[in-house]
């Protein structure tokens, strides 16, 4: 009899802890990022005045959201409204959409991981066309572009240092990676090296591998960058069940590649510069990494 009684605990047990554990596969954390574009020009130099100090805001936010579940991931813009998987708006539920250009993760692109087959998709509206461009964890999408006198004067060199730090995150166990790069830029027509470190904190709790900024992302995934003047941070997490809808790649969209996406890119810098020379009204455009 007690052998029986032992026996049903066990499996009930078991089955309590498979229950756990699948739905840790899936559910939704929220992520905020920050800006803050006078501490950015400091970082690399750039001395504003006391008026453009002024006009400029301290800094901004946005709001970002990864969905995820036991096979795939989408991270993009989210907002404090209804999402497909909450009956209603308000802390974890998001409505998501393209970042545009503006946005903290990959030059403002949506992110889709599929687990399954190990890859990485940005999903981003150019000229009213949805494209597809096949990306990597560990390496930057962003094309090297001139951008002027901030251009670089030499290549970048990049350092990445493993560090025994650890620190808890929603919860979970993080590692620090830093990420050192040196660089020489072109400031009021004097060459200047700046230093830039930026701290990245990751998790392998999660048994997935992701980063808001596919480039920073050595393994597991990251729930935080720190650098001077930005940060992506995760604020929330929420188990639940997620629909493959919204993780799955969308239905329509041209695939591109870098080389076809740099070549696009160019060519609206172009255009900017073109009307800028002409007095003309000039959009907005960010291009970042």
């Amino acid at each position: 009899m007690k052998r029986h009684i032992a026996a049903i605990f066990g499996i009930v047990l078991l089955s309590l802890q498979l229950n756990a554990q699948q739905k840790k596969q899936s559910g939704a954390i929220q992520f905020t990022s920050s800006f803050d574009p006078a501490a950015m020009a400091a970082a690399n130099g750039v001395k504003l005045s006391e008026e453009m100090l002024a006009r400029m805001p301290k800094s901004s936010k946005s709001n970002f959201e990864l969905l995820f579940n036991a096979t795939n991931a989408s991270y993009m813009t989210a907002e404090e409204v209804e999402d497909s998987n909450t009956g209603a708006g308000g802390g974890n539920g998001g409505a998501r959409g393209f970042g545009g250009f503006g946005g903290f993760g990959a030059a403002g692109h949506d992110l889709y991981f599929n687990f399954l087959e190990n890859k990485l998709t940005e999903v981003f509206d150019l000229s009213d066309t949805t494209y597809f461009l096949q990306a990597k964890l560990g390496v930057s999408s962003s094309p090297v572009m001139n951008m002027g006198p901030m251009a670089p004067a030499k290549a970048p060199v990049t350092t990445v240092t493993k560090s025994d730090e650890t620190k808890k995150i929603l919860g979970l166990t993080c590692n620090k990676v830093v990420y050192k790069t040196v660089s020489t830029r072109r400031i009021m027509n004097e060459e200047r090296e700046i230093t830039e470190e930026t701290n990245v904190w990751y998790t392998k709790e999660l048994g997935f591998d992701f980063s808001p900024k596919p480039e920073f992302w050595t393994e597991g995934a990251v729930l935080a960058i720190e650098g001077k003047g930005s940060s992506t941070i995760a604020t929330s997490i929420e188990y639940r069940n997620v629909s493959n809808k919204d993780v799955n790649l969308p239905k329509k969209g041209i695939v591109i590649t870098p080389d076809q996406y740099k070549a696009k890119m160019e060519q609206r810098m172009k255009q900017m510069r073109n009307n800028n020379n002409r007095g003309g009204n000039v959009r907005n455009i960010v291009i970042g990494g």
